[in-house]
């Protein structure tokens, strides 16, 4: 596909929406082949703080890196382990081989595998794969989809949840860059109806589904949410940062099953 600045057609982002999927599985089967089986664990922050990496997380990245760059030379790759290549279009690929290492290395399958297709500041398609229970949930203008056991759905949030009936996922209160920003996750949680911690990247694919109705994090970085916002939006729900904008920078993000849900929780940040 081109090398200019032109936007992509629905059909060549649907092309490369099967592409991914396709380099997914692959990516998938490394993925599975290491977990829960014994894998030494580098942190790569300091002491005192962690932040693990696998290397099941090397081998996914670099495996997709080779895949998707082969078929779409033009376009830059953004990862969380290689970091970014340039390309010689306004395209990227944005991936996280494995968002949630922590719940990998503690053999819970709420990990997955993120690619999303960005172009400038628009996010045109994401995709999550979970290899252990094989589901697929991937999004873009065409809408927002879950592919299991040969069968594909349609997802659709929870269009009528007020958050005094929400159930609200974080993956820890530990991700929260300052106590003023805990303290505006608190003030949400008070008022819904159930709080659970854990879920990485899963967690926003159960909102899409349906299951769940709010996500409240902090500190992520563009990896982590990119390729989820077309799964979320696509599905009729909400995410944005404190700001109220699309989160492309990650940082603090708020994903909510629909638009009244989302207002209540900005009142309250």
């Amino acid at each position: 596909m081109g090398n200019d600045n032109t936007a992509l057609s629905a059909a060549e982002i649907a092309e490369l929406l099967l592409l991914a999927q396709q380099a997914m599985q692959g990516a998938g089967d490394i993925a599975r082949r290491y977990f829960r089986q014994p894998l030494s664990v580098d942190n790569k922050l300091g002491e005192g703080r962690f932040d693990p990496v696998t290397r099941a997380d090397r081998e996914v990245e670099a495996y997709l890196r080779d895949k998707l760059g082969r078929h779409c030379p033009d376009f830059g790759i953004i990862g969380e382990e290689g970091g970014t290549t340039p390309g010689r279009s306004d395209i990227n690929w944005v991936i996280d081989p494995i968002d949630g290492t922590k719940a990998y290395i503690s053999g819970f399958p709420t990990w997955g595998i993120l690619v999303g297709l960005q172009q400038g500041n628009r996010v045109l398609a994401g995709l999550m794969h979970q290899p252990v229970t094989g589901e697929f949930f991937y999004g873009s203008a065409a809408g927002a989809f879950l592919q299991h056991r040969g069968q594909t759905v349609a997802m659709q949030t929870r269009q009528a949840t007020r958050l005094e009936e929400a159930l609200l996922y974080c993956t820890h209160e530990s991700m929260f860059a300052s106590e003023n920003n805990l303290a505006a996750f608190r003030r949400v949680a008070a008022q819904a109806r159930l709080q659970r911690f854990g879920g990485d990247c899963y967690a926003y694919c159960m909102l899409a589904l349906g299951q769940i109705d709010l996500v409240i994090e902090d500190t992520l970085q563009p990896y982590d949410i990119v390729p989820l916002i077309p799964i979320i939006e696509a599905a009729g729900g909400v995410v944005t940062d404190a700001w109220g904008k699309t989160p492309v920078a990650g940082g603090f993000v708020v994903a909510a099953a629909n638009r009244q849900l989302h207002e209540q929780v900005m009142t309250l940040l």
